[in-house]
């Protein structure tokens, strides 16, 4: 009878999480309308598994609105200007205003800042990126070229990863990436979030560098606006 009760309990469960756990597997990217990249020198790639879905990479947005760089996405997608080069030892900085967090999408998505970008736009492509939240997470990921995680399957929490009030309303966070010596981290709001050795993230499957174009990354069905992305040496 304890079986049979137990049994019954589970099923119950199940039935009344799935559907959330069903709307979130099932999301699928929207297209943008107006979408395309407006920005001289700028380009774009998405991802492997958006293209399999029939997705392409007008349907998103990547245009200039005032001083911002604003993205409205779409397919999950990696953007940027082959010009903007790393080498060495550097600190690729932006600052991510999400006016209405959530306003795209049924949970939270992240956009971030990439770097160590190498054969982009290919099958053989690799970066590194680090990417917030608005729910006070973060991720560290890559392509090398297949994804790989750096901090687990869902990332982690840090209290200096900044939480909107609610849904709709604004959020931003100021995400780093820095390359010194052997270390490569992110750094988030001011606080370094998260650090590894140059062995963690370069290799086979990895990084072909860290020495690279650095860009944008924004997960599908998202809206931020970028101001301040730069570069400087360490």
């Amino acid at each position: 009878m304890r079986l049979v009760y137990g049994s019954a309990i589970a099923a119950a469960l199940a039935l009344l999480t799935s559907p959330l756990i069903g709307a979130q597997a099932q999301e699928m990217a929207r297209a943008v309308a107006g979408g395309g990249i407006s920005v001289p020198g700028w380009t774009g790639k998405i991802d492997a598994n958006e293209e399999k879905a029939g997705q392409v990479l007008n349907n998103a947005k990547f245009a200039m609105d005032g001083a911002a760089i604003h993205v409205t996405t779409g397919p999950a997608v990696t953007y940027w200007n082959p010009a903007n080069r790393a080498a060495g030892d550097y600190t690729v900085k932006a600052t991510f205003n999400e006016p209405k967090y959530m306003n795209l999408n049924d949970h939270p998505h992240p956009y971030g800042i990439v770097i160590g970008g190498n054969d982009l736009g290919t099958e053989q492509q690799s970066y590194l990126y680090c990417a917030a939240y608005g729910s006070g997470t973060f991720i560290v990921r890559g392509m090398g070229p297949a994804p790989f995680r750096m901090n687990g399957p869902r990332g982690a929490a840090h209290e200096k990863v900044n939480k909107a009030a609610g849904k709709g309303e604004p959020v931003t966070q100021e995400i780093a990436m820095s390359v010194k010596g052997d270390s490569v981290s992110c750094t988030i709001n001011g606080a370094v979030v998260a650090t590894y050795t140059k062995a963690e993230v370069v290799g086979p499957g990895k990084l072909k560098s860290t020495d690279g174009v650095y860009g944008l990354r924004f997960a599908h069905n998202t809206e931020a606006l970028v101001t301040g992305l730069g570069l400087t040496k360490n």
